[in-house]
């Protein structure tokens, strides 16, 4: 395939979209003026799979003023904006293989005609395109130089397979980047999140009890920002320290179990399998509305949902009603995936810009230094991070102070005392 889409016909919205979102992505703008003049990436066979959003395009533009030859398709099969698809095909010349709500046999035919086009660099989303490229086409692994992850859920699974030995090349987790997590996963998840909610239910916030599982930097953002909305708001979380930390930020902390009598809307934002499962959904209150905000549709058992259901209906776009024999209905967004993009437009594009300069910038590190690095998940070089810091304060017309040389003498002396 040279590409697959909705239809090319969408490409003149989608490319009014791509520029509006430019307007907001001044880090990645600049990357991609020197990236035209110096092309790190000549030659260089990219292939990503990324959330197909008009900030993704941007990225893509990057790459390939970089010198990249470009392959995209989409890494959930709810997140694709078609309109972006037809433009980055039609306008750019980035062939694109994503359809919004493709089913998962036209989700992994996508991402096999990434990988025919043998790429050297890896950009994933949630690690699929890296799974499938170990799992089937492993004699192409030698071909490939090295790779970026955007998040959590894939941070974590590429770190797996580096355990166990199997990771084939070296991969940079930008979602570990000081300027990935906490910005695009605080800020970004926890507006686009509750974006998301709202245009799916037009719920309001205000009085609800709002439960978030997981206080990671994408929990801590969804909290807070339902706290703003005027919610009462629980966190679940297995972790003693995260668990500690949310109770002086001052929410409560109990298990799923016992939050699940009293939430009136659920989020999920783990990485993990069945945080919401059928013990909770036996107790949870008539109207219960359950998304998620992880990357993939496992956090909510959704199967021990339909077991349990008598009757199972759409009432709204993106809203699906299971109803329990005892009369009770839970709601049910976005089939389980992931809310802010299935039902929104995803992360602002001003916080996504500091996440695909980490990438491109990433991209470029990967291209200079891929010999020297062993096959293993690495961090972001802290010159990178800083690099993407300082241009971010620089759009924004914000500036630093400097050290004098008394200054950075007595930082790193010892002699002189109170």
């Amino acid at each position: 395939m040279k590409h697959h889409i909705k239809n090319i016909q969408l490409a003149k919205e989608g490319q009014r979209r791509i520029e509006w979102a430019e307007r907001e992505m001044p880090v990645l703008r600049a990357i991609q003026e020197r990236f035209r003049k110096e092309k790190p990436l000549k030659g260089k066979r990219i292939g990503a799979c990324l959330h197909v959003t008009t900030e993704t395009a941007n990225l893509m533009i990057t790459l390939k003023a970089g010198g990249a030859d470009v392959k995209l398709c989409a890494s959930n099969p709810l997140s694709t904006q078609d309109d972006v698809a037809a433009a980055l095909t039609k306008n750019h010349g980035i062939p694109t293989y994503a359809i919004k709500g493709e089913n998962e046999k036209t989700y992994y035919s996508h991402l096999k005609a990434v990988l025919e086009t043998r790429p050297q660099i890896t950009m994933d989303d949630g690690a699929d395109l890296v799974g499938l490229l170990h799992s089937r086409y492993q004699h192409q692994l030698d071909e490939v130089i090295g790779g970026t992850e955007e998040t959590t859920t894939g941070v974590i699974r590429l770190k797996a397979m580096e355990k166990d030995g199997v990771l084939g090349y070296p991969i940079i987790a930008i979602n570990d980047a000081d300027t990935k997590h906490m910005f695009d996963n605080r800020y970004g998840t926890g507006q686009s999140t509750l974006d998301g909610i709202i245009r799916a239910t037009n719920v309001l916030f205000a009085g609800k009890t709002v439960v978030v599982a997981g206080y990671g930097w994408c929990g801590r953002g969804v909290a807070s920002r339902a706290r703003g909305m005027g919610a009462h708001t629980i966190v679940t979380e297995i972790d003693p320290l995260k668990g500690l930390e949310a109770v002086m930020d001052g929410f409560e902390v109990m298990p799923m179990v016992k939050a699940a009598r009293q939430g009136d809307i659920f989020i999920t934002l783990t990485g993990n399998k069945h945080v919401i499962r059928e013990e909770h959904y036996r107790v949870m209150k008539d109207g219960a509305i359950i998304c998620n905000s992880g990357h993939f549709n496992v956090e909510i058992d959704i199967p021990a949902l339909k077991k349990l259901a008598v009757s199972i209906k759409q009432v709204r776009t993106f809203v699906d009603e299971y109803k329990m024999k005892d009369g009770r209905r839970i709601h049910l967004l976005a089939e389980g995936r992931l809310i802010n993009l299935a039902a929104a437009e995803g992360h602002p594009a001003s916080v996504m810009d500091m996440s695909f300069a980490n990438q491109a910038l990433s991209a470029r590190y990967m291209a200079r230094e891929h010999e020297s690095l062993d096959p293993r998940v690495y961090d972001v070089p802290k010159e990178i991070d800083k690099e993407v810091s300082k241009l971010k304060l620089r759009s924004m017309n914000m500036f630093l102070d400097v050290l004098t040389p008394e200054q950075e003498k007595y930082l790193v002396s010892w002699q002189e005392g109170t």
